[in-house]
Formats: C-alpha cells, structure tokens, sequence
C-alpha cells in the first residue's frame, strides 16, 4: 500500500559509516506530509547509545528512501505513513541482520519517523509545553529558553544538510521556501508557532532556526493575573478597554509577550463582529467564528508576486470589517491602519516593538515617514492622537518574567505633543533571595477619558470597579 519500489536493500554490515551522511538528508521531497500526532515515546537514549546508532540510522534511512514511493506517500494520512515507515525499518534492520536491543530499536524507529515527518531532533522539544523559545545554531548547538532563561541542550542534528532538509519542509508547508537565493524566510509550525529561517550564506556556521512556541493551554488575562503579568484591576480595565472597540496598542521589545497579549486581549471581541486579521505568518489565534485570516506573500523566484503588509490593510477596507488586527506593525502599513482607525474601524489593534508608550508612538510616526508621505509633524500627530486611545507596554524583565508596566491613555494633543496619561503602571520594589524581580501594579488615580465610551457600552460600573471609583 506504501507504493515501495522493486529495489530492495542488500544486506550489509551493521556499521555503514562508509554511507555519507548528506544523503540521509537528502529526503526533502518524502517528507512533506502535515504535522502528525506524537506516538509513544522511545526511551531517552545515553550519548553512548546515540554515537553507536549515528550510523546504523543513516544507513537505514538511506534504505528507506530507496523502498518508498513519494507520490504514494502523499495519499496517505500522517498516522498510516508512520506505521508503515515503522514496519519498513524494522523490515530494513532485520534483512541487514543489525543486533538491535527492544530499546535501540524503538529509538531508531522513534528518530527516523521523526526525520521524514516532523522535525527530526526537535520533535521532543515540540512536544514540550514549558519550553517558550527553540534556537538553533547550526547543526552542534540547539537552545531553548525555559522559565525566561535560554539554555544549552544536548540535542544534535547530524550535518548542516538535515537541519536545512527539515528548514525547507517547514517553510515548503505554507508554500514559502529557503535557499541560497532566498536565504531569509518567516514561516509557522501547523500549531501556529513562529519560524524563523536563515541559511547560508547569511548564515555563517550553518542553517540557523528560531521557533517561537506557544502553549497549547491559550492564556487568558485570568492566567495573566496568576503569573503576576498584571493586577486583577489592570485586566478588568484593559478587558473594558477591548470590549468598548478602543482602538489599542500592544507595545513590547522581543520577547515581551505582544502576541500573547494581543491574544488575550481579543477574547473579549463580540462574536457577531467580522474581524480581519493581517500578518506576516499567521499566529494570532481568535475564538469568535467570524475572522478573515490574511498573511503576506513574498516574491517568487522571478523577483515578482510579493504580497506586503501594507497591501492586506489597504485590502481590508473592501472586505467590511469591523476590526482591523495586524499582527505586527513595522512600515508603511502603519498610515493605512491609522486611516482605518479614524474611518470607522473602532477597536482596531496591532502589535509594535518599543520600549515605552511614548516611544511606540514615535515609531509609529517614522513608520509613517518611511511611506514616504510628505505630511506636516503636526498633522501626522493629530492622526495618530484621534486613531490610538490606549498603549499597553509589556516588557520582559532582567528575571525573565514578563509584566504589562503601563496601561496609557492618549488623551489628546498639546500643542504640537501628543498628551499621554498612565493608568496603571508596574512599580519595582526590589528582588528575593531568588533574584525575582518583587513589585506591584499601582493604578494612578487618573479618571481614564474613555469613561464616557464604557458608559455607552453598558460598561462603566465594571471600570467604577476597578478603579475604585464612584459612579
């Protein structure tokens, strides 16, 4: 049924280290079946385990391209290919009569399973839910960041051409690609964890791979408040702000937690709200069941079809949507969300990379000038004071926890400034005997301007609430 060829493998020596090790990369083409359930998992293996089986799985993989047919492969769901490659290479180890233990065994039939339908040596690490960031350095080094603190593992992939084997699959599944012409790619796991790719000759030690992972459990303002992100009073105020359609602003450095925010965040959309979503790969998971999900498109091989942010935001316009959500800002795109914003498109949101309210806003004018548009300082303030209503800034700490430290308002204009007023802001008070940053969210006592709107929406004895203020 797995469409094998005529050729069958020849039985050889167990060791098969004359066999070169790029050609059991070489597989690119087999391996292009969709994300596939995790079977149980193989006993770890010690170093010495794994140095004795480095060969021996080459070889075998070798095997295996040779007995299987791509285009049959194809046909077949990931759970069907998995056990019939299970029954192929245990068919391959006993005609090549390889003295294998029950456990070497399950860990060769674990690992090559892994490198012609997942991610090869990562699939462990996929399979983890505390781990937030996945790095790799080329083939010898891999990173992770757990608990906010990046860490070196004892994963390893063979050579460069197996780590750049599984890079091209994963991009190949959303229909981008990697290459010395094209070296550079953004790409997502079908979980909607954000790839990152460069590969040689950008990359100097070999193909490097960031994975930016997400929970399966999505968080929710109320985990937020467990993990000390931000006071019940805080989210109470940011819930009000998402519900009433104030356009808002996430602001962050790397790894601040934006999207996770903007997440969150979008909970508390109405469900027979249409909303549009544009981004450059598609991570921003919704609940309500009327979102149009767009993502962006690069340039083909001639140098022609790319598809920018800038265009999708100009396209949702036609598409009437109630909001408009863009994953991330970074460029021109940024005049024609703020000319939605003021055109009707309330509680619009986006994501931006700043380390401070009044520096988003900042970047948020030079993006405007990047567009090239020759519009006076002064006007191009005042859009941005009549579209923006609330900044939430998260950061990441030097603890590597992540707090939300500013809810602000934007209030209006002064002048030629823009007048902005915090609402809650996070106050460092010092550190344990673990090094954990201790501080607290202090609400300001400002009587937020948005008060009026929230009255409009039913929602102001809420906000009265978590302000502790008289109705």
């Amino acid at each position: 049924m797995f469409g094998r060829r005529s050729q069958q493998p020849t039985p050889e020596p167990a060791q098969a280290s004359s066999a070169p090790a790029q050609s059991a990369s070489s597989g690119a083409a087999v391996a292009r079946a969709p994300a596939h359930p995790v079977m149980a998992p193989a006993a770890k293996p010690t170093s010495e385990m794994e140095k004795r089986l480095s060969d021996v799985k080459i070889a075998i993989f070798n095997d295996l391209i040779d007995s299987v047919d791509p285009a049959e492969l194809g046909k077949l769901d990931a759970h069907a290919v998995r056990e019939e490659i299970s029954d192929i290479v245990a068919e391959i180890i006993s005609m090549r009569s390889l003295v294998l233990s029950a456990a070497e065994q399950q860990v060769v039939i674990s690992d090559i399973c892994n490198d012609v339908l997942g991610l090869g040596p990562l699939e462990p690490l996929i399979a983890r839910d505390d781990i937030a960031d996945i790095m790799v350095n080329g083939a010898g080094k891999v990173y992770i960041e757990v608990n906010g603190h990046i860490e070196l593992t004892d994963i390893k992939f063979r050579d460069n051409a197996q780590l750049m084997n599984i890079c091209q699959r994963i991009v190949s599944a959303v229909g981008r690609r990697v290459d010395e012409s094209s070296p550079i790619c953004d790409a997502r796991l079908m979980d909607g964890s954000r790839v990152n790719v460069i590969a040689p000759p950008l990359a100097l030690d070999g193909p490097t791979l960031t994975i930016r992972k997400f929970k399966r459990d999505k968080l929710t303002l109320t985990k937020l408040i467990e993990f000390n992100t931000i006071s019940p009073a805080g989210a109470k105020v940011l819930e009000v702000a998402a519900a009433c359609r104030l356009n808002v602003l996430v602001s962050g450095g790397t790894g601040s937690g934006k999207t996770t925010l903007l997440n969150c965040l979008t909970r508390y959309i109405d469900v027979d709200e249409r909303i549009v979503t544009c981004e450059d790969a598609a991570e921003l998971q919704l609940q309500q069941p009327h979102v149009v999900r767009l993502e962006t498109r690069p340039p083909n091989l001639e140098g022609v079809g790319q598809v920018t942010m800038r265009d999708l935001v100009r396209n949702c316009l036609r598409m009437r949507p109630e909001r408009i959500i863009v994953g991330e800002v970074r460029g021109p795109e940024a005049f024609d969300l703020l000319q939605a914003m003021n055109t009707g498109h309330d509680g619009s949101m986006g994501t931006i990379h700043a380390n401070t309210p009044r520096d988003a806003l900042s970047r948020v004018e030079n993006m405007i000038a990047m567009g090239g548009y020759n519009l006076p300082t002064k006007a191009v303030r005042e859009q941005i004071a009549s579209a923006v209503n609330v900044i939430v800034q998260a950061s990441r700490l030097r603890d590597g926890s992540r707090k939300i430290t500013h809810i602000t308002e934007v209030i209006g204009m002064e002048g030629d400034v823009i007048t902005l007023q915090d609402l809650f802001v996070f106050e460092y008070e010092g550190e344990d005997s673990q090094g954990r940053i201790i501080g607290r969210h202090r609400p300001t006592g400002i009587r937020p301007a948005f008060w009026d709107r929230a009255r409009y929406f039913g929602l102001d004895r809420e906000l009265a609430e978590a302000l502790n203020e008289q109705l």
